[in-house]
């Protein structure tokens, strides 16, 4: 089988891909192996050392998880299974509920829990759903602790046995409900100032911020006019979030708003439209932000954090404002790697995943669109005059299918047509070719001073993608 993990947890098409069985397999071997990291014990011998070689009950340790959803339908049967297997290896849990990855992320930290479970496909359509572990502290796993859960699991899968504990020693299954308010005060006190005065339009795609979101804009004051906040566990990212922004852009206009933000279906992204219903993308969002943070002497060694696919505008707008850009592979995960090795405090994508470290261990979008509209309400500034700092590159980006993506950085034509690409393209462009993670096509992607020269150099690198590697 291939491997199960992806650049963000387990996902696929519930009941299909991602069954019940799956995830309660995962969850006990989540349990076994999160619940030994959390506790410092060895992450090679697991379980009681009997001596059998089998993976069972927690000696001296009662581990506890705190697990989280999507309002997606899907997410009833699914937290089932991932509860009915941490509880049946001997773990503790507490059901939050329906709350954003963020929060299930604050919690996990903030209860001293050994693991969290987040279930959501996050900006997917609704038939789609995922399980994302975190490990102690809110943290996203890192390669060797998915590849670990996934050898346990297939281990299991195929008959292995493993000591289930009985009696007092399965676990025990509580609703806590205090984890919204509880995370809404963290959100709120993390504001370096109110938002009286200032009038935002929220889109919350019909999924886990539904709640959190507005309450916690309107606790500090904003004017808040909500859409897209009636999950009804089918309807989530419906039309509506930060992968369909038109009802946004239009519902600012109408109501004569200052903003909007956009979150997506975990609420994990931020994106924004200004006072004329024009986007806010997660670049510019970064810039605000980072001018915001330097100006309060919070941004650590004046650096941000970003991947390769941010535009070249970023960069620019940066050196300009003397803050230095590190740039990383595609994923919030590589940005947030690179934050915590190097004491950065602020990363994101493009699109819309943003990372205050000092106060969110993953992108969290309500903490971003609070940070921003904050910002709004301390200069007096309107969110397209903040966001003019960054003047966006035109981006032209081609999906090159059914070729041998593992050659892209290999074939001696691709990199001649590359380098002839980039020297045409001077200083004001750039090349970025990638294979995907998920897909057999490489990505061709080209910013230009204009958008014809972008797309005429962009067509030209595809029709070569084609013939070299096809």
């Amino acid at each position: 089988m291939g491997r199960l993990f992806g650049t963000d947890g387990v996902r696929g098409v519930a009941n299909a891909d991602l069954t019940a069985e799956l995830a309660l397999g995962l969850s006990v071997a989540a349990a076994h192996v999160l619940a030994e990291e959390g506790s410092g014990r060895s992450p090679v011998v697991l379980g009681r050392r009997s001596g059998d070689g089998r993976e069972g009950s927690f000696e001296g340790h009662r581990p506890v998880a705190v697990v989280g959803r999507d309002p997606r339908a899907s997410g009833e049967f699914l937290e089932a299974a991932v509860v009915a297997g941490l509880a049946s290896a001997g773990v503790d849990v507490l059901r939050v509920g329906v709350l954003p990855t963020p929060a299930v992320a604050y919690l996990t930290g903030a209860l001293g829990a050994d693991l969290g479970v987040m279930l959501s496909a996050s900006h997917n359509a609704m038939p789609d759903n995922g399980i994302k572990f975190l490990a102690r502290g809110g943290h996203k796993l890192d390669d060797a602790l998915e590849d670990r859960i996934e050898a346990i699991y297939e281990k299991h899968s195929t008959g292995a046995p493993w000591n289930r504990p009985t009696g007092a020693g399965v676990g025990r299954v509580k609703s806590y409900g205090e984890g919204l308010d509880q995370y809404i005060a963290h959100l709120v006190g993390v504001l370096p100032n109110r938002l009286e005065g200032v009038k935002i339009v929220l889109d919350e795609a019909h999924g886990a911020a539904s709640r959190v979101s507005p309450e916690a804009f309107t606790r500090v004051g904003a004017e808040v006019v909500t859409i897209g906040a009636e999950p009804d566990g089918l309807n989530i990212n419906d039309g509506c979030g930060s992968t369909h922004l038109d009802l946004l852009k239009a519902a600012v206009v109408e109501h004569k708003a200052d903003f909007g933000i956009a979150h997506d279906g975990d609420a994990d992204r931020c994106l924004a439209v200004d006072h004329t219903g024009s986007e806010v993308d997660g670049d510019q969002i970064m810039a605000v932000l980072a001018l915001d943070m330097k100006a309060r002497g919070v941004l650590r060694d004046d650096t941000l954090v970003a991947t390769v696919m941010s535009n070249l505008g970023l960069k620019l707008a940066m050196e300009r404002e003397g803050i230095a850009l590190v740039q990383t592979a595609v994923g919030d995960r590589y940005v947030l790697e690179n934050m915590k090795q190097n004491g950065f405090a602020l990363g994101g994508e493009q699109s819309g995943h943003v990372i205050v470290l000092d106060h969110a261990t993953t992108g969290d979008g309500t903490l971003t669109g609070l940070l921003l509209a904050a910002r709004v309400a301390q200069t007096g500034r309107t969110l397209k005059d903040l966001a003019s700092v960054m003047e966006r590159l035109p981006q032209v980006l081609i999906n090159v299918p059914d070729v041998d993506k593992s050659r892209v950085t290999t074939s001696g034509e691709l990199q001649s047509a590359v380098a002839n690409a980039e020297r045409e393209l001077g200083a004001t462009g750039r090349v970025l070719l990638r294979s995907s993670g998920t897909e057999p096509l490489v990505r061709v992607m080209v910013e230009a001073a204009d958008i014809a020269q972008a797309r005429s150099v962009a067509e030209r690198l595809a029709d070569v993608v084609k013939s070299a590697l096809g």
